[in-house]
């Protein structure tokens, strides 16, 4: 293995419009599907940032909330690190409208993986946008 070979990689836990592989790879090229994993004591819950409807997409955007024996299913990506600054622009983070945090989850094979995921910021609840009824 080359000299700090890991540290080039690292660990996205997706929910939402990012399960979808084709969304994902379109700024992030690098990104590999690494495990099915459910993530403890949270829920999926969709939101307005701020209370304020997104102009893209119209409706309320998913995020995770602490939620003591609740659970979310999503995907474990394997990304190069030269696609984290495209996939915080994707994720809203310049903007303030969603925070990266790590989480520990829980994968199919019983391995717990340390991942970067990001949470909304300042939420309302709302109903999920139309894109996401139909995902």
């Amino acid at each position: 293995m080359e000299p700090g070979g890991e540290s080039c990689w690292f660990l996205y836990y997706a929910y939402g419009s990012n399960l979808l592989r084709e969304r994902l790879l379109l700024r992030n090229p690098s990104a590999a599907l690494c495990a099915l994993a459910r993530l403890q004591d949270f829920k999926l819950d969709f939101g307005h940032h701020q209370g304020r409807t997104s102009s893209v997409w119209h409706g309320g955007t998913a995020t995770i909330a602490q939620s003591p024996g609740d659970e979310v299913w999503g995907i474990v990506w394997k990304m190069n690190t030269c696609n984290l600054s495209s996939l915080d622009k994707q994720e809203g983070v310049e903007d303030g409208i969603y925070v990266p945090i790590e989480v520990n989850v829980h994968t199919q094979a019983g391995k717990v993986l340390t991942c970067r995921s990001y949470q909304m910021k300042d939420y309302v609840s709302g109903p999920p946008s139309p894109q996401y009824k139909k995902v």
